[in-house]
């Protein structure tokens, strides 16, 4: 049974409400000599702060808090390619190959709608971040002194700590 129809304007009209799928990153960076890890093998033991990468949205719902960059999936793209295209448009750092953190799933998550996000992480050197886009400001937070969180990141922040084995 078909659950949708073609509108006369070129649109799908369904039946039945759709989620919405978004893709958010996490970076950390370990401010300082970037011989004390290894992006794509072991973690060694950080004797500088880590940072954590946040950037604010413009939208309304999070004018006082702050968001990981991420966006809608695009028809085209895996969540993946949402991920780094995202990360890319709004802070203008270039990364490939991020690590899956997880996938967020909660109705409440994201007051704007029903929306499920996979969320990716990356430990990288904390290159320079212009906002762009749909991101106001884009700059590197330490872990131990982060502004208040949009939506569930600190769940994702948390969840991205223990993927990537970075101990507080």
């Amino acid at each position: 049974m078909k659950d949708y129809k073609l509108t006369e304007d070129g649109l799908y009209a369904y039946q039945y409400p759709r989620a919405s799928v978004t893709a958010d990153a996490v970076l950390f960076a370990n401010y300082g000599d970037p011989a004390n890890f290894n992006l794509w093998g072991e973690r060694r033991q950080w004797s500088h702060p880590r940072f954590s990468r946040a950037v604010s949205s413009l939208r309304p719902i999070c004018r006082t808090r702050r968001a990981f960059p991420g966006g809608f999936l695009n028809m085209d793209e895996t969540v993946a390619r949402c991920a780094e295209r995202e990360l890319e448009e709004e802070t203008g750092i270039v990364l490939i190959g991020m690590q899956l953190v997880g996938i967020y799933s909660d109705v409440e998550r994201d007051p704007r709608g029903r929306v499920i996000t996979a969320a990716y992480a990356a430990m990288t050197t904390m290159p320079e971040a212009t906002a762009a886009d749909d991101a106001a400001a884009a700059q590197w937070w330490p872990l131990n002194a982060l502004p208040k969180l949009a939506f569930d990141h600190e769940t994702i922040l948390r969840d991205a700590k223990r993927v990537m084995n970075i101990k507080d």
